[in-house]
């Protein structure tokens, strides 16, 4: 399990919205509070956000930014060959963080294991508060009217205040 962050994806009402917090831990100790884990990516028709290391979250990006050059934006197409490229290249195997990649249609949890996942209800979350986030956001969409957007931030805000790893700085982008 990776001990760090929570990133949470929310569609409703034909609107996505990716969430996270700006904790970056280091072991035990909280170094910084308000790290940006959510990019737009392809011309800001994609969101990604990661939990993990971060200097391996970057390398993520930039081989999943090159897929989407590659693949013209295409995000199924472009996540099923980072997924494959990561569980099979030597050096990108060993990297410990997990993505969340959404476009307007879709959204894909990626994973060093070669999981590519598609979530049924579109919700997924990553991070060590992630199933914190995953529960709090499947209440809302069933008993509430809120936005994609309230639900990924309440969601957040829930798995803050359960995760020592998961602060309140939270950003949130939609779709």
């Amino acid at each position: 399990m990776i001990r760090s962050t929570t990133v949470v994806s929310v569609r409703r009402d034909g609107k996505v919205a990716l969430a996270g917090d700006g904790q970056v831990t280091l072991g035990e100790v909280v170094v910084k509070q308000g790290a940006r884990k959510i990019r737009h990516l392809y011309n800001d028709q994609i969101l990604a956000g990661f939990a993990g290391s971060t200097a391996d979250a970057f390398a993520l990006f930039s081989r999943f930014e090159n897929k989407l050059e590659e693949f013209r934006g295409n995000l199924a197409r472009s996540a099923v060959e980072l997924a494959k490229e990561w569980r099979t290249d030597r050096a990108l195997r060993h990297l410990q963080a997990l993505l969340i990649v959404v476009d307007k249609e879709k959204t894909f949890l990626l994973s060093g294991n070669g999981d590519l996942i598609e979530p049924d209800d579109g919700i997924a979350a990553i991070g060590s508060g992630g199933p914190f986030a995953l529960a709090a956001a499947r209440a809302l969409i069933k008993h509430s009217n809120l936005s994609a957007r309230e639900i990924a931030s309440e969601a957040m805000s829930i798995a803050a205040n359960i995760c020592i790893y998961t602060n309140h700085s939270i950003v949130v982008e939609e779709l």
